[in-house]
């Protein structure tokens, strides 16, 4: 299959502001967040672009996302994330497609592509694929949660059989090991899936039925019961923005990646210095 379709969510009300904050780019160039996920869908050689967004955010997110052809759909209500995706259903039609969130950046490690990676598992195997990264337990809270097994002859590629949102340690411990994984890790979403239409089919049937208990990890877990669904893993880096310093960590890894990492270094290290000398004068609190 061929995936030419992008939907980006970015509608949340805690998170809606975040894409157009502005950070200097592995370039050294100042960019929004939104243009450098931009950059990333277009370095896989997707052209069609659809972003969710909440009402009156069209034309922050235009001028945000500069010269580019992308197509806004307004979420009328803030009723979450995956009601967020269901909103592109119209726009997907049966088009399989690369779906990835606002909130998020992306950083590979030697100029590696991480939405490529993805595009490509999912063109070879034809099905619907997440990508994943291995993820400590105390981080649970935060991600959904695949469970399954590597396929025979890759090491980074798994079939999934089952999908828990934002599981308890426990819960994960009963369901979601996977043999090969470091204890006390498990594989968590990494904000990128390349989707087949039917995920947005589920989602739409379960929000009907229970819209509070509708995840997209829900949707996936029944997808992974009716057809072939797959996980890839990531050696790079997501960085969620909307959590405590999660603007200054994507920043860091940005420029440690980027151009001027030696200037970056010399610059953090001397601040370091700075910081411990200030610590040495003030002396030990009373």
């Amino acid at each position: 299959m061929k995936i030419r379709k992008a939907v980006i969510t970015a509608a949340g009300r805690n998170q809606r502001t975040l894409p157009l904050q502005t950070l200097v780019d592995r370039d050294g160039r100042q960019k929004p967040v939104l243009r450098i996920i931009l950059d990333e869908i277009q370095a896989a050689q997707i052209d069609e672009v659809c972003i969710v967004v909440a009402p009156g955010d069209q034309e922050s997110y235009a001028q945000a996302a500069g010269q580019r052809n992308i197509c806004f759909i307004e979420q009328a209500s803030p009723l979450g994330y995956a009601h967020a995706l269901c909103c592109a259903r119209d726009y997907v039609g049966d088009d399989p497609f690369f779906h990835l969130v606002g909130d998020h950046l992306y950083v590979g490690k030697n100029g590696h592509t991480c939405a490529l990676s993805l595009l490509q598992a999912a063109e070879a195997e034809s099905c619907s694929v997440s990508a994943v990264q291995s993820t400590r337990e105390t981080q649970l809270g935060r991600y959904g949660t695949v469970g399954g097994q590597r396929i025979l002859g890759k090491q980074d590629l798994y079939r999934v059989e089952t999908v828990i949102e934002k599981p308890t340690p426990t819960e994960a411990e009963q369901t979601l090991v996977i043999s090969g994984l470091r204890a006390g890790h498990y594989l968590c979403f990494f904000g990128m899936h390349v989707l087949t239409p039917g995920v947005l089919e589920i989602l739409y049937r379960q929000l009907e039925a229970a819209p509070k208990a509708t995840t997209l990890s829900s949707a996936l877990a029944e997808l992974a019961r009716r057809e072939q669904y797959l996980a890839l893993e990531q050696t790079s880096r997501r960085y969620d923005l909307g959590i405590k310093y999660g603007l200054l960590q994507a920043q860091l890894a940005l420029a440690l990646s980027g151009a001027e990492r030696e200037e970056v270094l010399a610059q953090l290290l001397d601040l370091v210095a700075l910081s411990a000398t200030d610590a040495r004068e003030i002396g030990p609190a009373a």
